[in-house]
């Protein structure tokens, strides 16, 4: 068999290309549907998500490189003429699905590596040793949730491509039997002559334009789709904005209430979407009280959103507010932050704990931030996962925003 394409039928560089992303295709749609549906409990299980994950990403990224090889191959070669040019109907057909096949083997692997690369965290990493991230793609919640919508909505339209490519191909084996499949598979010297005349460029054009304007279609979707339109808006507003406003002292007017965990070695930062503080602050005596609640279901922390406000973490369903009510104490020297001492209950548990912050007021306005860190273990949250090789101890709670006088 010759390595190069003939008008009869394909080489034999063609034909491995051919099979080998068929294959890598199918099995990371298998993987991928496969991961989805693992169930999510304990340590085990959650590892068991992560290599499932880890392996979807690294069988796509091989496809990808393969397309590639692949496109660059088939541009130094003809292609096999067509054997029914009269069915023009039927050849267009063909064509498109080609064509739109083409575009989804590559869009579909490298959507799932630009999902990957906006993803904040290391969720599932890929299985390779060439770096995680794409260049100039910022770790961005709502962007990956974007990437994301696109490569959810576009396997399915891989899988109905893929579902057509074999029905046609059945056709031409069972129906017609015309020795359409020789040319990619079997012998390729019992493959038909296909006649002389060869179609025009502008079926091909054509065909190419609408595969393009269906792939394109798809990225489309997620903005207009009733189920995507919740996350979009609340990407869209700033993710923290307190719920309320406080009747007395200080007014939030805008601000954020951010998380950061380690799972799998690697930081997974998140923010808590509802939230509101009631504040009384004296300027002159530097000294107050703030009583904070905050709706743990509007937690987002990256792909592990679900798990992390599930039964086995912050359980938002039994316990669904936490509360942070705290003396405000002034700094205890100049350049010093100032420290909310207080109580922090989260999950039902309650400690005390320190939020130093930093803090300054100007006319009526005020403008604070700060951090601390908290052991998940202190308020039985993670029990089931005993060591820091999945999801670490240590918790970042971190806050910034801007309030005013009332």
């Amino acid at each position: 068999m010759k390595a190069s394409n003939t008008a009869r039928a394909y080489g034999w560089v063609a034909r491995f290309f051919h099979w080998t992303v068929a294959v890598l295709i199918l099995a990371a749609i298998a993987v991928g549907l496969y991961a989805d549906n693992l169930p999510e409990g304990g340590e085990s299980q959650l590892q068991a998500i992560f290599a499932a994950y880890s392996l979807h990403k690294t069988v796509g990224m091989a496809a990808l490189a393969l397309v590639a090889l692949r496109i660059l191959w088939t541009l130094t070669q003809p292609k096999p003429r067509p054997l029914h040019p009269g069915r023009r109907l039927e050849t267009l057909g063909a064509e498109l699905v080609h064509w739109a096949l083409w575009i989804g083997m590559i869009v579909m692997p490298l959507s799932g590596w630009l999902l990957h690369s906006a993803a904040p965290g290391g969720f599932a990493r890929i299985l390779w040793p060439f770096g995680q991230r794409l260049p100039f793609v910022p770790e961005d919640l709502a962007l990956s949730e974007r990437f994301a919508a696109f490569h959810e909505f576009g396997w399915w339209l891989l899988a109905g491509l893929i579902a057509l490519h074999v029905l046609g191909a059945l056709k031409h084996a069972i129906i017609d039997r015309d020795g359409t499949m020789s040319r990619m598979a079997g012998d390729p010297g019992r493959a038909p002559e296909p006649p002389a005349a060869r179609p025009g460029v502008l079926p091909h054009v054509l065909a190419a334009m609408a595969a393009l304007a269906i792939w394109v279609g798809i990225a489309f979707i997620p903005a207009g789709f009733p189920d995507m339109q919740e996350p979009a808006a609340a990407a869209s507003v700033p993710a923290s904005t307190p719920a309320t406003v406080p009747e007395a002292g200080w007014a939030v007017e805008q601000g954020t209430l951010e998380i950061e965990v380690t799972q799998a070695g690697s930081a997974v930062a998140g923010q808590f979407g509802q939230w509101q503080a009631d504040i009384a602050y004296d300027p002159e005596s530097r000294t107050g009280r703030v009583a904070v609640s905050v709706d743990i279901a509007s937690l987002t922390l990256g792909a592990v959103s679900d798990a992390a406000k599930g039964p086995d973490f912050l359980n938002a369903a039994a316990h669904p507010v936490a509360t942070f009510e705290a003396e405000i104490l002034p700094p205890p020297a100049e350049d010093q932050p100032h420290v909310a001492h207080g109580r922090l209950t989260i999950a039902g548990q309650t400690i005390e704990t320190d939020l130093p912050f930093a803090l300054t007021v100007q006319d009526d306005v005020a403008q604070a931030q700060g951090r601390m860190r908290v052991d998940r273990r202190d308020f039985g949250i993670g029990a089931g996962y005993a060591d820091e090789g999945t999801v670490g101890f240590g918790v970042e709670i971190g806050f910034a925003l801007s309030a005013k006088r009332q």
